[in-house]
């Protein structure tokens, strides 16, 4: 796994601390422990198909889509990460 570089500086972890291992728990078929250990998973897995349909279909406008999918994902994203070092 690659290591958190804003982790290893600061001592803190960053918004997207836990998805490498989140998605590792997906491909063994773990997804409510995937969920658990990165709750913006799915968001942004969704976020990553949208922008790789933008980049692959230029016949389709994705730019309304993906701003969408951005901005619920960053509200996942904060929301995940206040939960998981202000609850557990």
């Amino acid at each position: 796994m690659i290591p958190c570089l804003f982790k290893k500086f600061f001592g803190i972890e960053c918004l997207g601390c836990g998805f490498q291992r989140s998605v590792v728990l997906i491909f063994q078929g773990e997804f409510s422990a995937a969920f658990k250990m990165y709750p913006a998973l799915y968001t942004t897995l969704l976020f990553l198909i949208l922008l790789a349909l933008y980049f692959l279909d230029k016949s389709r406008n994705y730019q309304k889509i993906i701003w969408k999918a951005a901005g619920i994902n960053l509200i996942f994203m904060c929301i995940g990460y206040y939960y998981k070092h202000f609850y557990l």
